[in-house]
């Protein structure tokens, strides 16, 4: 049977607009349409009240002050703000600590954050992770023996879903005198996140709760002050760390998704859960053999990430277009090469190669997973055991 649309559970790379929040941004695409920055007139008043408004939703999400809040177009250039904006202003400011240190099974766009740094005197350090995907503190508590910068660790992994103890990590960061950072993309919504816990910078964005895409934030600690520079150069908005005119419509979005997030979290997470514990029922009866990457626990409500006993995950994949899943990060998914985090987990390139991310979500049904179920225990009885003319 074909379902009268394709059953999405790929939720870690991005959610489906909620309906509520498209209804909210849809008047300041025509109704008003000013930029939020020309404050002489009452348009622009309105539109700089609009994104205030969204703005204080945004910081009671993760606890922080709305002055907190830099807007900016996603998480990726949060975090490239938060890493390479600190390393410069030490740099500025003669602070002779060049050490930033992160995690093997980080998103790319700090992995790479952090190696460009090498090329303007600063030591890259990558930690490597358990077989769980989480940090041992002795690995960091040991780099840290070094006087470092930052620390970058995301909360939740945003291929297997794990999440790491922040609050743990922070101790040892803030004990050493270090700055830390953290991507929190993919926890958002989905846990319990302070910022009170001892982080000083931290990336989320929109369009992983259920927001719209192209708009995101940094949270920049005001108290002791967390000093960053600008990337680039401009109007001096957000403070000037983030030049460049923002959007209403995106920004109202993400606030409308914030409080959403905020006012929904443990139903959905509850609901999802048991979404999720169904689909891997069903599947590891049908499958013997099938394993979660990185374990049951320490997990977001959403994510499944299978290893396969035989076959390829992009031949599942094929097998069943009617189903949206993938073998890993978005920003990697095109490339043939098995999945990075997974290869620093510990897996081979063969248990890499097939292995898949289900990411369940907001919108997901129960009869999506019955579908899922069914079309993924076919799949992998057509790939392993194909029938011979």
């Amino acid at each position: 049977m074909t379902p009268n649309r394709p059953i999405f559970l790929d939720n870690q790379s991005t959610t489906p607009l909620d309906p509520r929040v498209l209804e909210a941004m849809l008047p300041w695409f025509t109704g008003n349409f000013a930029n939020p920055h020309s404050v002489e007139h009452v348009m622009g008043r309105a539109a700089e009240a609009a994104i205030e408004a969204a703005r204080a939703e945004i910081a009671a999400l993760i606890g922080a002050e709305p002055r907190e809040m830099v807007l900016t177009s996603g998480a990726t250039e949060s975090n490239n703000l938060a890493i390479k904006g600190a390393a410069r202003h030490a740099v500025r400011v003669g602070d002779a600590r060049r050490r930033v240190i992160t995690l093997a099974t980080e998103h790319k766009c700090v992995l790479e954050s952090v190696r460009d740094l090498a090329a303007e005197g600063f030591e890259p350090v990558v930690l490597p992770v358990l077989p769980s995907g989480l940090l041992d503190l002795d690995f960091l508590q040991d780099a840290l023996s070094v006087p470092s910068l930052l620390v970058s660790v995301m909360a939740v992994n945003n291929e297997t879903g794990i999440v790491q103890d922040i609050a743990a990590i922070a101790a040892l960061v803030k004990a050493a005198g270090a700055l830390m950072h953290v991507d929190a993309a993919q926890a958002v919504g989905k846990i319990a996140l302070d910022v009170s816990c001892g982080i000083d910078l931290m990336s989320v964005t929109a369009h992983k709760i259920y927001g719209p895409k192209g708009v995101g934030a940094l949270y920049v600690r005001r108290r002791p002050r967390a000093r960053i520079s600008p990337l680039f150069s401009g109007g001096n908005q957000e403070r000037g760390l983030r030049s460049g005119t923002l959007a209403p419509p995106l920004v109202v979005g993400f606030g409308l998704a914030a409080q959403l997030a905020a006012a929904e979290r443990e139903s959905d997470a509850h609901r999802i859960a048991a979404l999720r514990d169904t689909l891997w029922q069903h599947l590891r009866q049908a499958i013997p053999g099938m394993v979660q990457n990185g374990g049951p626990t320490h997990r977001i409500s959403g994510n499944l990430n299978l290893r396969f006993p035989a076959g390829s995950a992009q031949r599942l994949i094929q097998a069943m277009p009617d189903v949206c899943v993938s073998t890993g990060s978005a920003c990697s998914s095109a490339e043939i090469e098995p999945s990075y985090v997974l290869r620093a987990m510990g897996l081979s390139d063969d248990e890499a190669s097939r292995s898949l991310r289900i990411g369940i979500g907001r919108f997901t049904s129960p009869a999506d997973i019955d579908f899922a179920a069914e079309a993924l225990m076919s799949a992998f009885a057509e790939t392993t055991h194909p029938i011979q003319a």
